[in-house]
């Protein structure tokens, strides 16, 4: 096992469920330091004594709510006085949609906004001095293979991915003369409750299984690769099953892919 991410510290949002539970055991089997945030804090206690378990450093357990961006600050200056330095953030956390254009609220809109891209960006903005302070860091944000082409059901949270390749390419640009380094994680179809989770058009939860997110890849899989992807500090992976092709599909074949992505099952 590399040593790579021994005594890191890592602070992973999303953390109580899903990816965001597997990329925290997967650092935890590494020797990391770990800071465990979602909302739901009965479930961050229950993934942190499993990382404790498995091997972990530390674990801190901090709550936050990613569309409570007023928060955001004042939980980030906590939490870097407690650690001092960050070494790596992972941001994770994020709600995803199943509903038509038509069927779904502007409210959902822009709750899906609120979570997915600006509560990413307001953490981000609030422990980046910090790294720049220390010239020290890594920020990995998961996206979605969504982030890179359109699907049906899932505009907005379309939308909230596209806009974070947007923000984080940018920033990576500015940053190109500094230590710190910017990964975009692009997962596809990963055996989580994000389906389950999903708010529809009126912003209920679907409370159902999508075949195609039961049929995906493990968790802990996609935590394993995405470890190997950040240890080499690559700007981007797509980490799925055969959808990852569509994002070379959407690429060199533009018109295919338009008329594919039509007739796909995407749930």
């Amino acid at each position: 096992m590399s040593d790579f991410f021994k005594n890191k510290r890592v602070w992973i949002t999303g953390a109580s469920s899903g990816i965001g539970a597997a990329l925290a055991k997967a650092f935890a089997e590494h020797g990391a330091h770990l800071i465990l945030s979602a909302r739901n804090e009965q479930e961050l206690n229950r993934i942190a004594a499993t990382c404790t378990d498995a091997g972990a450093a530390s674990v801190i357990v901090q709550p936050l709510d990613l569309a409570r961006h007023d928060t955001i600050p004042g939980i980030a200056e906590q939490i870097l006085k407690r650690v001092g330095k960050l070494d790596i953030l992972i941001n994770n956390g994020g709600v995803s949609q199943r509903d038509l254009v038509r069927n779904t609220s502007l409210e959902v809109d822009k709750k899906l906004m609120d979570v997915n891209f600006f509560g990413t960006v307001a953490l981000t903005k609030a422990v980046l001095p910090n790294m720049l302070t220390h010239q020290l860091g890594h920020i990995v944000t998961v996206t979605s293979l969504t982030g890179k082409f359109g699907s049906p059901l899932r505009s907005s949270y379309a939308a909230s991915k596209h806009a974070l390749h947007g923000f984080f390419d940018s920033l990576r640009a500015e940053l190109g003369q500094t230590p710190i380094k910017i990964t975009l994680l692009c997962p596809g179809f990963i055996r989580t409750n994000v389906s389950v989770n999903a708010i529809v058009g009126d912003g209920s939860r679907q409370n159902k299984m999508d075949d195609a997110t039961n049929n995906g890849m493990d968790p802990d899989v996609f935590a394993r690769k995405a470890l190997r992807v950040i240890e080499k500090g690559r700007e981007e992976a797509n980490i799925g099953g055969k959808e990852v092709l569509g994002v070379y599909l959407k690429r060199f074949f533009p018109g295919y892919f338009s008329r594919l992505i039509r007739k796909v099952k995407v749930t």
